[in-house]
C-alpha cells in the first residue's frame, strides 16, 4: 500500500539524502557489482518517483546543495548517515572521512564525529567492569542523546532504514561444516556503543510506518 503521509522533504531532498546514505554505506569498497545492483533496485522501489541516476556516490557539495539550506534537514541527515555507519557493527576510518566531509560542507561542527571515532579502537575485555566501562563511555554520551533525537517523519526514509538496518545482528550465525554447527559467533553487536541508538531508530521508523502511514511492516520482522 503505498503511503498517504504527507513528507516534509521534496522528492528532490530525499533522492539526494538516499544517495548520501548509499555513499556511506559504500565506503569501504567491499560492495560488488551484484550487491550495487541489488542497493540500486531496493532504492528505486523506496523512492520510484524520484531520479537516482546510477546510484553512484555523492561529492559533499552535491549534498549540501540540496539538504545544506535548512539546518534541522542538514542535522537529521547527518544521523541516518551516522546510524548506517554503524549498522553492520564497526565504524571504519573510511566512513569518518566521508562523514567528515559531509558535515563540513552542510555546515554543521564537526565535534560530534570526535567521540563516535571512540569506536574504532574501543574492544570490551573480560576484565572491564561495569564502573570501568561506564568511565571508557562516558565521552560518548553527547553522541547517544543526539542521535535519540532522530525523529522519523518520511515513509521513504523509513523504508530504507528498516532494511539497511538488520532486524538481528548480522554476526550472530552459526558456522557448519559439512551440515553439523562447528561454532557459533555471538551478537557482536551488543557490544557496540551504539546499539541501543541503532535499534532504537529502527523500532522509530517501523513504528512510524505502522503507526502514522498504516503499512504493514511484517516484512521487515
Amino acid at each position: 500500500m503505498v503511503s498517504t503521509v504527507q513528507s516534509p522533504y521534496s522528492d528532490e531532498q530525499i533522492a539526494i539524502w538516499l544517495r548520501g546514505l548509499l555513499t556511506i554505506a559504500w565506503a569501504d569498497g567491499d560492495f560488488d557489482p551484484q550487491e550495487q545492483t541489488l542497493i540500486a533496485d531496493l532504492t528505486q522501489e523506496l523512492a520510484p518517483a524520484t531520479d537516482l541516476g546510477t546510484v553512484e556516490p555523492i561529492q559533499p557539495q552535491e549534498l549540501a546543495v540540496i539538504l545544506g539550506k535548512d539546518a534541522r534537514t542538514a542535522e537529521n541527515f547527518m544521523r541516518t548517515a551516522v546510524m548506517v555507519a554503524i549498522a553492520d557493527g564497526t565504524y571504519s576510518d573510511s566512513e569518518d572521512d566521508i562523514l567528515h566531509q559531509f558535515c563540513v560542507e552542510l555546515g554543521l561542527q564537526p565535534k560530534i564525529l570526535e567521540s563516535l571515532r571512540l569506536t574504532l579502537n574501543y574492544r570490551p575485555t573480560a576484565d572491564d567492569t561495569a564502573l570501568s566501562e561506564d568511565a571508557h563511555l562516558a565521552p560518548l554520551r553527547p553522541l547517544q542523546e543526539w542521535l535519540d533525537h532522530l525523529e522519523v517523519h518520511d515513509p521513504r526514509l523509513a523504508r530504507f532504514l528498516c532494511k539497511m538496518i538488520p532486524p538481528q545482528c548480522p554476526f550472530e550465525r552459526d558456522v557448519k561444516l559439512f551440515g553439523r554447527k562447528v561454532v557459533h559467533i555471538p551478537p557482536m553487536c551488543k557490544l557496540n556503543p551504539l546499539y541501543d541508538q541503532l535499534v532504537g531508530l529502527r523500532f522509530r521508523a517501523l513504528s512510524y510506518l505502522a503507526d502514522e502511514c498504516k503499512e504493514d511492516v511484517s516484512k521487515y520482522c
